[in-house]
């Protein structure tokens, strides 16, 4: 197994101080609820919305809303028509939503096929699947080396970009960090509001392209800073793919295997298209149907991706596992690990939430086949590394979660794993921090986002405006020295 070495030449020289990206900027000034204290004058202010803003429960059946565009039985409204992709997780029979078999297809190509496509000729597939969702059509060789080209010739960020990046971009979270670095990036373009068709392409190139070298150089600037260094910023090498451009940066002087970064390859794949109606997707989706810049309706989707109800919870199930992995004496014992489960189900173990983190999905019911294929291509590097273990483990908690959920909270409903899973397990074989996880989940996703952007701009060509029903009571005005 060939190992790919940092290269030698070397970039800018960065100070600790210029590469702040990842500390916490304090604002010296406290909040108002401190500096002005919580006197009771204030309680209307700080809680009045608890006793306004909630409504009766079934008066959402009553007026026929559906709560999060979703339908009763937990489908996803219709809400526009798409040639992207098409997840499958259920059959719809007589207006019932049935369990079946998890499918994900790209384009009509299904993603297994693409995925396994890539693998069996031992090359990269992520940039080949970003061309099929931003073109419609797999590429051919001489189409896939221009795409490539395009995407090296970006790789370098622009003149003064790094002295002006880490100052204005400092948080405690990479996923802030690309937000506002993709908003940073209107700065440096000179015609950041056009949206035809040759700019979009351009705009999505040069965040496939960056996008990867920002997130890696912002946690390899907190991993200097924690040690007193300086950061080297490593140039961009010319032919590396996506996956090797981000462990080219991590990995540093250590270097990475073409397993490795083959590895990684296929978490991008199967994290690069999901469908219009997940939340990140849609929030492109809804911003891009007003007309709005690029930079501007990405910056949306890096956002709702960082929501722990969307793509910010993947790092959890890592949490989960280590958890069992110390609590769990025999890891090869069914009754062992279900009753563990069931201790945490009962918010008497993990962190109290009782949840099994990494089972269910919004739309996939008897399997999600993103998880199917990483199980498959993670378990080579497992053995090799001596952690097999951990992944039948995985396995097992797999098996057993649905029975468990069943019998302790009464779940009969089909119920899968689905991808975060197997995510953080692959991640850290591959020696990718936590606070890595998500931006990674990020810079693949941008593929998506950016064929969803256009579809909306291009094909659907109406700004979303869905309605909502009014719940309010007419009131009598009171004049200020009145109100009590």
């Amino acid at each position: 197994m060939s190992q790919r070495q940092h290269h030698s030449n070397k970039g800018p020289i960065l100070t600790s101080n210029e590469t702040s990206a990842l500390e916490m900027l304090r604002d010296a000034r406290p909040m108002p609820s401190v500096a002005v204290g919580r006197d009771a004058v204030s309680d209307t202010l700080y809680e009045g919305f608890d006793s306004v803003d909630k409504v009766p429960p079934e008066l959402y059946g009553q007026l026929h809303v559906k709560r999060g565009l979703r339908n009763s039985d937990g489908s996803g409204v219709l809400v526009g028509l798409t040639t992207i992709s098409n997840v499958h997780g259920y059959q719809k029979v007589d207006g019932k939503a049935l369990p079946d078999e998890g499918r994900l297809n790209l384009r009509g190509y299904d993603m297994d096929t693409l995925v396994r496509g890539a693998r069996d000729a031992g090359r990269f597939g992520y940039e080949e699947v970003a061309y099929l969702l931003l073109s419609g059509s797999l590429p051919n060789a001489e189409q896939l080396a221009d795409f490539n080209k395009r995407i090296d010739a970006r790789r370098l960020f622009p003149e003064g970009f790094l002295h002006v990046f880490p100052r204005t971009t400092a948080s405690h979270s990479i996923m802030n960090i690309l937000q506002r670095a993709t908003l940073l990036m209107y700065s440096f373009d000179s015609e950041p509001d056009d949206t035809s068709s040759q700019h979009e392409i351009d705009v999505a190139i040069t965040l496939l392209s960056r996008l990867p070298r920002i997130a890696a150089l912002a946690q390899a600037a907190q991993t200097a800073a924690m040690h007193g260094e300086q950061l080297v910023v490593p140039p961009a090498c010319e032919g590396y793919s996506t996956a090797e451009t981000v462990l080219d940066v991590l990995r540093g002087n250590v270097g990475f295997t073409e397993e490795e970064a083959l590895l990684l390859d296929v978490m991008l794949m199967l994290h690069a298209e999901h469908g219009g109606g997940n939340n990140s997707t849609f929030a492109c989706r809804v911003l891009s149907s007003s007309g709005t810049d690029a930079y501007s309706a990405y910056s949306a989707a890096i956002g709702s991706l960082k929501g722990p109800k969307h793509g910010g919870a993947n790092y959890k199930v890592g949490e989960m596992f280590a958890d069992i992995e110390h609590n769990v004496a025999d890891w090869e014992n069914d009754d062992e690990v279900a009753s563990y489960l069931a201790r945490i189900l009962r918010r008497e173990a993990f962190d109290g939430a009782g949840l099994i983190y990494g089972m269910g999905h919004a739309v996939y019911t008897m399997s999600d086949p993103r998880a199917q294929l990483v199980k498959h291509y993670a378990r080579a590097l497992a053995e090799e590394r001596g952690i097999a273990d951990e992944l039948d483990l995985i396995e097992r908690v797999e098996r057993l979660a649905p029975e468990v959920m069943r019998d302790v909270r009464g779940i009969r409903k089909a119920i899968c794993a689905n991808i975060d899973m197997y995510t953080g397990f692959v991640y850290s074989m591959l020696g990718v921090p936590q606070s890595m996880y998500t931006p990674i989940f990020a810079i693949a996703r941008m593929a998506g986002w950016a064929a969803h952007r256009m579809e909306e701009l291009y094909a659907a060509g109406r700004i979303i405006r869905p309605a909502y029903n009014s719940c309010l009571t007419n009131r009598e005005y009171l004049p200020l020295d009145d109100r009590r």
